[in-house]
């Protein structure tokens, strides 16, 4: 079977030869959802600064002839560390100055430096390749000359809004949970009139936007004093910007046994590729990781490998092509609720690709996942491997945890001096079976628990 990075490389320019230069903008819907009326927004704090170094995941996607846009330069020991595994890594290329609040986009078109080297590179074929496409990567691409390996970013943001996604669902007599698309105030009236009918039975109804993520953006509503706070805020708020018009979505909330995600890729001719689906890990809405293999039957996996190419063609008539993630939901009888929203976009999953590939054939399970910490000072990767000594992933025995983004630990730490602040460890845990596996997890996380308590000290007297 052809790699997943040449399969990508094939769609997205119709060469599998061709080099990209791979840009992690992640959280991208942020500005999407810029100018969109809908619920209220966190606002930028820790999370934010992190979620802005997940860039580095890039850095497995890419091979000897690629390059990476990264916001600063990786540990040195953790390249090492990857070197050591076999990966062949992309050239890097980094930011001058990186600011915590700023995406990689927005650093790169701010370092001359760097848009002269990617200008450079628009001469021998290279084409940008993004996590999602929006106005700044437009603007990134136009600066430097590089083709964007993506359709325009009106056609991105509309195929990642989750009206666009109902409306599919609908348009295909795709199964889905009762809802309702609410484009404009008269819609969200509507909408709200019949959710008030659900939340009388005893039901319950979850409110989003539709350009939300990572938990941002979503309510779920169980009583109608809050479904009706929830609409005059949404009511003021269009009111202040003198428009009806908003972008939310109404669902039932439906039992559910699993999460999942799948992902196909549509080519610019119009072809799909089915890559592969994952069981989904979140908690209150907000992504957690991914357990692999996913527990299905042959049946609900067929049925998401036949649903694909009619998703993927529909896409490719609106004008997408590119990667796209699907997340579903089975419920507690095993039936599928197929479409839950799409995601046209790189997700978390494809950065596993090239760990997939490598490490995880021959029956082994696999969670991939992250580990919050909590420190007091920076964490250098060989002082985590020293913690973690044999728990880290060893390819001879085939199990133990791979890191594949180390930037997000200690992305907010603080400039000058030393006071805690949070962090993620990403990795992907792999054992020969679920029971290893959860053994091995539970295994890292109070060494890891130990290690960063240590770190939130001072050094021993």
């Amino acid at each position: 079977m052809e790699a997943f990075a040449n399969r990508l490389r094939r769609a997205l320019t119709g060469d599998a030869g061709t080099p990209l230069v791979f840009l992690g903008n992640f959280e991208v819907e942020d500005r999407w959802a810029r100018g969109e009326i809908g619920l209220s927004r966190l606002s930028f704090g820790a999370g934010g600064v992190i979620a802005n170094r997940m860039e580095e995941f890039a850095l497995l996607l890419g091979g000897a002839d690629d390059h990476v846009v990264l916001k600063d330069e990786p540990d040195a020991d953790y390249l090492g560390y990857l070197d050591e595994l076999g990966f062949t890594l992309p050239r890097r290329l980094v930011a001058a100055r990186q600011d915590p609040a700023r995406i990689v986009t927005e650093d790169a078109l701010a370092d001359p430096a760097l848009l002269a080297a990617l200008g450079g590179l628009s001469g021998s074929g290279a084409a940008l390749s993004a996590h999602g496409v929006s106005d700044l990567e437009e603007r990134l691409a136009a600066k430097t000359g590089l083709a964007l390996t993506a359709p325009s970013a009106v056609v991105c943001k509309a195929a990642n809004s989750k009206i666009y996604s109902r409306r599919l669902a609908d348009r295909l007599g795709v199964r889905q949970a009762r809802g309702w698309t609410c484009p404009d105030l008269a819609a969200l009236a509507s909408a709200f009139d019949a959710a008030r009918d659900l939340l009388g039975a005893g039901r319950r109804v979850v409110v989003k936007d539709a350009f939300g993520v990572s938990g941002k953006g979503i309510e779920v509503v169980a009583d109608v004093r809050r479904l009706d706070r929830l609409h005059r805020m949404v009511a003021r708020r269009a009111e202040k910007t003198g428009t009806d018009r908003i972008a939310l979505v109404v669902e039932e909330w439906v039992a559910k046994t699993a999460d999942l995600n799948y992902q196909f890729t549509v080519a610019r001719d119009g072809g799909v590729h089915f890559d592969f689906v994952k069981e989904a890990l979140t908690e209150d809405g907000v992504h957690k990781g991914h357990r692999m293999p996913a527990r299905l039957s042959d049946r609900q996996v067929a049925e998401l490998r036949d649903l694909a190419p009619r998703l993927g063609a529909a896409l490719a008539a609106d004008g997408y092509f590119g990667v796209v993630g699907v997340d579903a939901m089975v419920d507690p009888d095993g039936g599928l609720y197929p479409v839950v929203e799409i995601n046209a976009r790189n997700n978390m999953s494809t950065y596993q690709a090239s760990v997939q590939e490598a490490f995880l054939g021959g029956g082994r399970t696999a969670l991939a996942r992250h580990y919050r910490l909590r420190l007091g000072r920076p964490l250098p990767f060989k002082d985590l491997r020293a913690r973690l000594g044999d728990l880290l992933f060893d390819p001879a025995r085939g199990s133990g945890l791979l890191v594949n983004n180390y930037a997000t630990v200690n992305a907010a730490a603080p400039a000058e001096g030393e006071a805690p602040f949070d962090g993620r460890l990403y990795g992907i845990v792999v054992a020969g079976s679920s029971d290893s596996m959860a053994a091995l997890d539970r295994e890292i996380g109070d060494r890891l628990a130990a290690a960063t308590a240590e770190r939130t000290t001072h050094d021993d007297a």
